[in-house]
């Protein structure tokens, strides 16, 4: 295979090359315009090289695309706060460099694209246990973009046999998530919050869940999607269906560092997803021999990460 990894210098993206690169006889090549992402260093090795590339520049995806093989769809505006403040941003990043993707791929005759959505494109739909076949209520701009992505890659697949495979991610976390910035996932900024001051804001009741799913599982489905060209004709959730609160997060989370937390209450985030759980029939049945990472283990490698970079 000759990948090509959209926004592969991101948390996900980063980690999926490392995991790409273990393959043999496989090339890839990471585009990122590094806005939102890390220095963090890609792998050192003559089958990756790395381009900076904007998502909405659609010359310089289709230069990048012409001897790829697959492409893996990463590069994205995220956060729903963000999307908040600065709409036509996320818009114009998810949903134009979505199509922008598409497109390349469609004029280099890329073989299979794989793209990367969101749980949050669910919004309002209050299954507890969401699957593929559940309705889609988004209730922020980024979600919004993130089903503009779906509605793409099914537009191009009916339209122009552009072989696609959506993949919906369920609060992925783990190594390399960053934490310095106002748009952090909730996991990074946790433990970042516990370890330097020994505090976390819990935003409303703290019994709001989520189905966190541990980021070396996550990019171990995308490799087995890649070699297989799964096509299921609709998302593909990457969850295990195990959701966690915001409170049990923070009771494993003092357990893995071995000390209580202080806990302060904030104001409920607006458009903010009461409950987020993936159906995990279709992760089991593609994914079979890939197994849930239990939280607490997960934590523990995602901490273990941040105090290595602190002793850098």
């Amino acid at each position: 295979m000759r990948v090509v990894v959209t926004g592969g210098k991101g948390f996900i993206g980063r980690n999926l090359v490392h995991r790409l690169v273990r393959e043999p006889d496989t090339e890839i090549v990471v585009l990122d315009n590094e806005s939102t992402s890390s220095d963090a260093r890609l792998p050192l090795s003559d089958r990756v090289h790395a381009l900076h590339t904007d998502v909405r520049d659609l010359d310089a995806l289709e230069s990048a695309f012409e001897s790829a093989t697959h492409v893996v769809h990463l590069a994205a505006l995220p956060s729903v706060p963000r999307s908040l403040e600065d709409p036509f941003s996320t818009h114009h990043v998810n949903a134009t460099g979505t199509l922008n993707v598409l497109e390349a791929a469609r004029r280099t005759h890329v073989e299979y694209v794989a793209l990367a959505s969101s749980s949050s494109v669910y919004g309002s739909n209050t299954v507890r246990s969401k699957g593929p076949d559940d309705w889609v209520s988004p209730m922020s701009p980024y979600a919004a973009s993130k089903l503009a992505l779906e509605a793409y890659a099914s537009a191009y697949s009916a339209s122009f046999g552009v072989r696609t495979q959506v993949l919906r991610f369920f609060n992925v976390y783990g190594p390399g998530q960053l934490a310095n910035h106002p748009y952090a996932a909730v996991i990074p900024t946790f433990i970042v919050s516990a370890m330097k001051r020994g505090h976390v804001v819990v935003h409303g009741d703290g019994e709001q869940s989520r189905d966190f799913t541990y980021v070396g599982t996550v990019c171990e489905a995308i490799l087995r999607t890649l070699q297989n060209k799964v096509e299921t004709g609709r998302p593909l959730s990457l969850g295990h269906g195990k959701p966690q609160s915001i409170n049990a997060l923070i009771s494993t989370l003092q357990s893995v560092l071995g000390r209580p937390l202080q806990i302060t209450s904030g104001p409920t985030r607006a458009s903010d997803v009461r409950n987020s759980s993936a159906d995990p029939s279709d992760f089991t049945a593609y994914f079979p021999d890939i197994g849930p990472v239990n939280l607490a283990d997960g934590l523990t490698e995602t901490v273990s990460w941040f105090r290595a970079q602190e002793s850098c």
